[in-house]
């Protein structure tokens, strides 16, 4: 029984932080944009860079996210733009 329950509560707070989650965008067609988020925390590949950046925008409070410039040498850092 408590593996059951361990197992709901863990699904339960996936799909929690999963709704909330900014997501990124092509075109950001109807959206108004609301900033800009940056990270330069030394993410280690193109798709840690992007969960970087998508929890920043989560944060900001902005519903989408286009990632506008990504680089670096051994670690990469971005900025995206954020919309609502």
């Amino acid at each position: 029984m408590k593996t059951l329950l361990i197992a709901v509560l863990t699904f339960t707070a996936a799909m929690t932080s999963s709704a909330f989650a900014a997501q990124e965008i092509n075109q950001p067609q109807g959206l108004q944009k609301i900033g800009t988020v940056s990270d330069s925390s030394g993410a280690s590949s193109l798709a840690d860079l992007e969960a970087k950046l998508q929890a920043k925008a989560a944060e900001a409070g902005a519903s989408a996210f286009r990632i506008t410039s990504a680089g670096g040498n051994n670690t990469l850092s971005g900025t995206a733009d954020i919309y609502r």
